[in-house]
């Protein structure tokens, strides 16, 4: 029976992919990741300023980890731009108007997910931007401390061991930190599944496509990676434009991974529920005047 529902879950997300058009949608969202990751790594670059030890330079090394060599190259050189002496204006300023970006993209999202469940949007204007203000922040902060943990490196259960952490958690720290990261990247992207959608579903519910989103979103990015390296030369094809394209390319694929998630959640709940997907907010019953009595004469013309 279990084999039969996944069989029936994945024909029906192959056919819900060309129905919503979602490498469509995907290439959408790939504009609003840009459009909203430039100001969000400013604004993260001029608070990390004020702390010591080059702290926003080792997180950027970390990000390199999964976005391509071609992409992060244009970041750094973005935001090294950017950063002046005056950050005190910068943060006030950057601040306010990196978080609203950042919120617009998360909006993009909450629709794309809407589409990809097969539900209208019901919910108010403020509240869909209340929600996406709050997936920023919680988003930001959960990719972060996966980036931390990416930080202290393999030698950091060597410091443990030092510590007083028993030597077996030390041995496997090269392998916890990588669970650790890949468990926060799943949380966050679960956290998308649970609250963005117009849907009402369990926690457990919008759990497989997020554990699919994240392995296939590090497959792609793995996967690019050895391609603009030793197969595609975005450079010369593109001249000072490669770099551009090469970060647009990983954010449409990331896109793609993303809303294939919410496809697989959709289909899932609807097969395993044998119906409809509930929303959150239903959509106000239009009430019809009643019509006026007729008299006697309209009756009998």
């Amino acid at each position: 029976m279990r084999l039969r529902t996944t069989t029936e879950t994945l024909v029906r997300t192959v056919a819900d992919v060309q129905n919503n058009h979602t490498l469509a949608m995907a290439a959408g969202l790939s504009y609003y990741f840009v459009m909203a990751l430039f100001p969000m790594l400013i604004v993260a670059a001029t608070v990390f300023a004020y702390l010591p030890g080059g702290l926003f330079d080792r997180i950027l090394n970390a990000a390199s980890l999964i976005v391509p060599p071609e992409g992060m190259g244009l970041v750094r050189a973005i935001v090294g731009d950017v950063i002046t002496p005056k950050r005190g204006a910068l943060l006030s300023f950057g601040l306010l108007g990196g978080l609203w970006t950042v919120s617009s993209g998360f909006t993009a999202l909450i629709e794309a997910l809407d589409v990809a469940y097969d539900v209208p949007e019901t919910r108010s204007w403020w509240q869909q931007r209340l929600l996406a203000l709050g997936m920023a922040i919680a988003v930001g902060v959960l990719t972060l401390i996966a980036l931390a943990v990416m930080l202290v490196g393999p030698r950091f259960g060597d410091w443990l061991l030092g510590m007083g952490v028993g030597l077996q958690f030390a041995i496997a720290w090269p392998v916890i930190r990588w669970a650790v990261a890949v468990g926060f990247t799943v949380l966050a992207v679960e956290l998308m599944y649970f609250l963005m959608p117009n849907v009402k579903q369990s926690f457990k519910q919008s759990l497989p496509g997020a554990f699919v989103a994240v392995g296939l979103w590090i497959g792609l990015s793995f996967g690019l990676g050895v391609y603009f390296q030793h197969f595609a030369n975005f450079n010369r094809t593109y001249g000072t434009l490669g770099a551009g394209v090469a970060l647009m390319v990983w954010l449409y694929w990331s896109g793609f991974a993303i809303l294939l998630g919410g496809e697989i959640n959709s289909e899932a709940i609807q097969v395993t529920n044998q119906g409809k997907l509930a929303l959150k907010r239903p959509p106000p019953q239009k009430v019809f005047p009643k019509e006026p009595p007729k008299d006697a004469d309209e009756i009998a013309a």
